[in-house]
């Protein structure tokens, strides 16, 4: 099985060899094997583990704990509301908790008593109907759609460790041996591309408090303490959203910081980046590099790295096999067994590579690039019956530094609309400014029209997921009377309408 390959690689280091970092404690080989073993025979009796737990150690060690004893494992984001923290334990099916937070779980009400403690965490358990999962899910990755309904999506073993030693692979070459997670554990991308591809490949993996990284749950990130963490612990490698690259290169151009030397490779994803914005980045000493994946394709299918690099989101790795048909990306790897709560898809033979239709619409150049358009489904037709998809202007937006957050509108309209956010210290004048620069680089038909200034897009007004992927239609809906006014405005058509809520 692939995960004896994961746990084999752990046993191969000397036994003194550091492997995590937490902001108190370091874990050596060889005890963090003899903690994993005795984790694992804790959990042995459970069905369905969840975790909640700040980033640290003892997350890793409940998450490898939990593959070695053979029993599902849920991440819960620290992000989850009470109402989605109900809903994710009620669909899994979870008989039991490992958390730093029980506070947060006893007063759901979902039955759970405690049942002891492993080091920091807390094991809370109930008796539970178990749910109807496809054969062999090792994890269930819950994701917040625009409804705010988390679904979730079944996952191997075998096709999480395909991704990690895949990721592990494009990036041998490179020199990294300290791995900095600045992503909550709980999103797959940091939990497979972070944790499984660097244990895999020997790499040290540091893993500091999200606060002392910049997390502010409701009030954003701090990108100062994220520089902070990466100019002390000197990694040669993070994983980022767009939206912390972002915050990250305002602040390096505004403070005329620089960042560390040991710094060699940033992978960006989660959301289209415009190249401008990377290479921005690459100016101030940040690498960043853009990839593309999916939490039903195992994370990362795609990855831009140094020496094989252009304006897309990178070479296919090795663990998939993806085509285009009619325009949408199909992507065919182990990793997906099935949604929750749904039929499972055909099975095929064990171990087979399985398709799946990831709504995505794009192309593959002739150098075996992969190049993304946007989402099928959010594809806005133009009243000029022009096809527009809204994430390439909304990078476009994105690329000038006034403006941090930005969706885009204009089904059946005769131009295109725009609810901004301004970045700190940007004001309406500097957003009609960004807008122009970004028209400037957009054909016609795509350029912005009229906009709006808006507050931020947040979980806490419900316009945001937690890590700060905006929710479209909830965007869309809330601003959608001040829409709808831009479009009865008259203006010259070289200076776009625009209105401040």
């Amino acid at each position: 099985m692939s995960i004896d390959r994961l746990f084999a690689a752990l046993h191969a280091r000397t036994p003194d060899a550091p492997v995590l970092h937490g902001d108190t404690q370091t874990w050596h080989a060889a005890a963090l094997c003899v903690a994993v073993d005795e984790l694992a025979t804790r959990l042995a009796d459970c069905r369905t583990v969840a975790v909640l737990a700040d980033n640290g150690p003892d997350w890793v060690i409940a998450d490898l704990a939990a593959l070695r004893a053979g029993v599902v494992q849920v991440p819960l984001p620290p992000f989850f509301t009470p109402a989605q923290l109900a809903h994710v334990l009620a669909q899994s099916g979870a008989d039991a908790v490992l958390t730093d937070q029980p506070e947060r779980i006893t007063p759901l009400g979902a039955g759970f008593h405690p049942g002891g403690k492993w080091n920091d965490l807390v094991l809370l358990q109930r008796r539970a109907v178990p749910a109807a999962l496809p054969a062999g899910t090792a994890k269930i990755s819950f994701t917040s759609g625009s409804t705010g309904s988390p679904k979730g999506a079944c996952l191997s073993a075998d096709g999480l460790i395909d991704t990690a030693a895949a990721v592990a692979a494009r990036l041998a070459d490179l020199p990294i041996t300290r791995h900095l997670a600045v992503l909550p554990l709980a999103l797959l991308l940091e939990n497979s591309a972070g944790i499984y591809a660097p244990l895999l490949r020997g790499v040290e993996i540091h893993l500091p408090r999200l606060a002392a990284l910049g997390w502010q749950g409701m009030a954003g990130f701090d990108p100062a303490a994220l520089q902070r963490s990466v100019a002390t612990l000197r990694p040669n490698s993070v994983i980022l959203v767009p939206e912390l690259l972002k915050a990250w290169t305002l602040y390096l151009a505004a403070s005329g910081q620089g960042v560390p030397d040991s710094l060699v490779y940033a992978a960006v994803g989660g959301a289209r980046v415009a190249p401008e914005a990377l290479h921005r980045a690459r100016a101030l000493g940040l690498p960043a590099y853009q990839g593309y994946g999916l939490t039903e394709c195992g994370s990362v299918v795609s990855l831009n790295r140094p020496g094989d690099d252009a304006d897309d989101v990178g070479r296919p790795l090795d663990h998939v096999a993806l085509r285009v048909e009619d325009g949408e990306i199909v992507v065919a790897a182990r990793a997906f067994l099935g949604y929750l709560g749904t039929e499972a898809p055909h099975q095929d033979a064990a171990g087979e590579r399985r398709d799946f239709t990831t709504g995505d619409l794009g192309r593959l150049d002739t150098n075996g690039h992969v190049h993304l358009s946007g989402r099928r489904k959010n594809l806005l037709i133009t009243s000029f019956g022009r096809n527009v998809a809204p994430e390439w202007v909304e990078a476009a937006l994105l690329a000038q530094p006034a403006v941090a957050q930005a969706v885009v509108s204009g089904e059946a309209r005769p131009w295109l609309a725009a609810v901004l956010v301004a970045a700190p210290g940007a004001g309406p004048a500097q957003l009609a400014d960004a807008v122009a620069h970004a028209n400037a680089g957009l054909p016609d038909y795509a350029r912005i029209g009229g906009w709006l200034a808006a507050e931020p897009f947040t979980p806490h007004n419900g316009q945001a997921t937690g890590n700060g992927r905006p929710l479209r239609a909830a965007i869309l809906n809330h601003h959608g009377a001040a829409l709808a006014a831009l479009y009865q405005e008259s203006f010259p058509e070289e200076e776009p309408a625009h209105a401040v809520l």
